[in-house]
């Protein structure tokens, strides 16, 4: 596919940031057809493979929700009512579709609204099983299959083998780029900030995946080049959640005296780091990479062995982390209603402060008028750990 990026870099990446959804527009208006979806389990490569343009939808933090609390209960997560009120508002007026894993209870049991609200001419509802034993793993599989069949009925052409193991190269591609990105965070100072890297992975959710990896080459190439560019701070700290995609939250971090370089979020190292394997059977690989590979606390895990060994089974890819990267401070930031990661939170918590590291933990409501309030705790947290 033709892209309008020559390279791109950081210049690039604040135009897509900041007019979420521009390059959308203008592919749509050369004929071609987006479909947007909600939550990293929804395998984009088959997006991809039917010849459409997968499109991530977004909230906004600094826009009040007014037309969503019409139609959904306030209880719904924060962040899924903020991107149903923006799509109601006509922010997403480009798309053609939509698809929506069984995430958690919130994007699952509201479905039939956006169905329903937005009728666009395709809608799609993956079954994603919570379980990741053999038994789940086939039925996803039947699941990812069946999607294939209905995305294929809409595309009037067949999805083929040949076509997902392309789309799921150039994925994989654009996903080693990304982590290419994340080694730069390793420098002490890091090479790319916290809100930089954000920025950069909200714009990629935004385009084309071969435009996707060209932007991401620009700002690789661009990063290495400026060498050092950042003053020492005295914490690295790791932010764990759900989905961020604003700038606010990590800025506001690094605006306190620390740099962000770890995560463990949406987009971020959980949506980003794990690739698809290449199988015979493209559907197995998606499969044994959306339903066990990406870490989330909407997948339930059977315990085996110990207690200790669950948990590191659970949560050891944030403590491998934390080590990778020299982080020493964690930040677990939840939206209210977000029952996931609510229940997960004394288990991540006690599982980091058993490995030595402090954490913070922060309730939010998707919502600048919380920065203030934010503000005061991280200041403090900060604060009490120099001392």
């Amino acid at each position: 596919m033709p892209g309008e990026i020559t390279g791109g870099g950081l210049t690039t990446v604040d135009k897509y940031y900041q007019d979420y959804g521009c390059r959308a527009r203008e592919l749509k208006k050369q004929g071609k057809q987006i479909i947007g979806y909600l939550c990293a389990f929804t395998p984009v490569e088959i997006i991809t493979a039917a010849g459409f343009i997968p499109f991530r939808i977004k909230g906004d933090v600094n826009e009040p929700i007014t037309k969503a609390d019409t139609e959904m209960e306030t209880i719904v997560c924060p962040l899924v009512r903020s991107c149903f009120d923006m799509a109601l508002k006509g922010k997403y007026e480009f798309l053609d579709g939509l698809v929506v894993p069984h995430a958690c209870d919130s994007i699952c049991r509201t479905y039939d609204i956006w169905k329903y609200s937005l009728n666009l001419p395709y809608a799609h509802f993956i079954n994603m099983p919570h379980g990741t034993g053999d038994a789940s793993l086939e039925f996803y599989q039947e699941v990812l299959n069946t999607f294939r069949t209905s995305l294929a009925k809409f595309a009037g052409k067949e999805i083929s083998d040949q076509a997902l193991a392309e789309a799921i190269k150039l994925h994989n591609q654009n996903r080693a780029r990304v982590k290419e990105l994340y080694q730069l965070r390793k420098a002490s100072p890091p090479l790319i900030s916290g809100e930089e890297l954000t920025k950069v992975l909200i714009a990629a959710m935004s385009l084309p995946v071969e435009e996707s990896i060209e932007m991401l080459g620009g700002v690789i190439d661009e990063v290495k080049g400026r060498g050092a560019l950042f003053a020492q701070k005295p914490a690295r700290i790791m932010v764990i959640g759900a989905q961020v995609d604003d700038i606010a939250f990590i800025k506001l971090i690094e605006d306190s005296g620390a740099w962000v370089v770890a995560d463990d979020l949406c987009p971020g190292a959980r949506e980003f780091l794990a690739s698809v394997d290449v199988t015979a059977d493209p559907i197995a690989g998606l499969a044994e990479r959306y339903l066990r590979k990406i870490k989330c606390g909407r997948t339930y895990r059977e315990m085996t062995g110990n207690y200790e060994e669950y948990l590191e089974d659970r949560f050891g890819h944030m403590g491998r982390m934390i080590d990778d990267f020299g982080v020493d401070r964690v930040v677990l930031y939840i939206y209210k209603y977000c029952d996931p990661y609510g229940f997960e939170v004394p288990q991540i918590k006690s599982y980091i402060e058993a490995k030595g590291t402090p954490v913070l933990y922060l309730e939010d409501e998707y919502s600048m008028s919380t920065i203030g309030r934010l503000r005061t705790r991280i200041q403090a947290f900060l604060e009490l750990l120099v001392k």
